[in-house]
């Protein structure tokens, strides 16, 4: 029987599949470095062959038929597969991984730990980006994201990584000066770092029902990593995750004087598109990368705390990676 498909020109494939997923015969023309009539009678001559209309060609626009859009699917699902083959093949094992996560994340937990993946795969040179910046990992020419919320994400994979959880951090030269904490309300009458609402949501996790606020936290980041910063010059008191302070907290810089934790709903994740899971680099760093989180056992500790019920209590939409 002969195969259907050596009817078809792949070229005619690639330029449909382009169109119906952009939408538009000269965004596709854009993206395929062609002209918008190269692209138009592509999609007429494929049209043609299949002797049925793909497109509905209206004055500023074209939408599929019922038959393009089941062939676009199909086609778009092909086509992801043949890229991340082919990205398998050309993309050799001494290529650059890319990562880009928020500042906390990436520089107090991750950073630190990122030289044992280096001296297990020294052929992998690893770029890391980390702010509050959201990056389109389909767009721009990212790998791999480790990013806060609660996992889901159109076209992505994503593996859980670290509970989200926050508790007040302090130096012990700015305990000393206040003459010690000996219950939680009385935070209520130290200077504080960070966001009000947090801080209420801690207040809460606590038992402190107190809702006056004698002073308002004095100074507030977009990244967690800054406010604690701030903490450790012994300014105040400042919420942070134990998990990511853990080096701080074992050595005395900082210390917990409470053992209430704000554990927040969703968490860290790392995400990476769905078509890209069998590149080298990117499954060689999530192996890596789940067993390091598998080994801390701060991470299992605070991830079998019960979340907050407080409405969108999460610290970390206001650090999105």
């Amino acid at each position: 029987m002969t195969d259907i498909l050596s009817r078809l020109p792949l070229s005619a494939i690639r330029v449909f599949e382009a169109a119906a997923r952009l939408k538009s015969f000269t965004r596709a023309a854009d993206a395929l470095g062609v002209t918008q009539a190269a692209v138009s009678w592509q999609v007429k001559a494929l049209e043609q062959r299949l002797d049925q209309p793909l497109f509905n060609r209206l004055p500023r626009e074209v939408t599929l038929t019922p038959a393009g859009e089941r062939l676009s699917r199909a086609a778009t699902e092909a086509m992801s597969l043949l890229r991340a083959a082919v990205s398998d093949l050309v993309e050799a094992e001494e290529g650059v991984l890319s990562i880009t996560t928020v500042q906390s994340l990436g520089g107090q937990w991750l950073a630190p730990r990122l030289g044992g993946f280096q001296i297990a795969h020294p052929r992998i040179a690893v770029r890391l980006e980390a702010s509050s910046r959201v990056v389109d990992l389909t767009r721009e020419g990212v790998d791999m994201a480790l990013r806060g919320g609660h996992g889901q994400w159109p076209g992505m994979t994503a593996h859980f990584l670290i509970p989200a959880v926050q508790t007040p951090l302090v130096s012990p030269e700015f305990l000393a000066r206040i003459g010690g904490l000996s219950k939680p309300e009385d935070l209520l009458d130290v200077q504080r770092i960070g966001i009000a609402r947090e801080w209420d949501e801690w207040f809460q996790a606590a038992g402190v029902t107190a809702t006056p606020q004698k002073l308002d936290p004095r100074l507030a980041s977009d990244a967690q990593a800054l406010e604690v910063a701030s903490a450790l010059a012994s300014h105040g008191a400042a919420l942070g995750s134990p998990i990511f302070f853990a080096r701080e907290l074992a050595e005395g810089r900082l210390v917990m004087p409470f053992d209430v934790v704000a554990r927040y709903t969703g968490g860290y994740w790392l995400a990476y598109p769905n078509d890209r899971a069998r590149v080298r680099k990117i499954a060689a760093f999530r192996d890596w990368v789940l067993a390091q989180a598998a080994a801390d056992p701060l991470i299992a500790h605070y991830a079998a705390l019960p979340p907050l019920q407080a409405p969108a209590a999460s610290p970390l939409t206001r650090s999105p990676p």
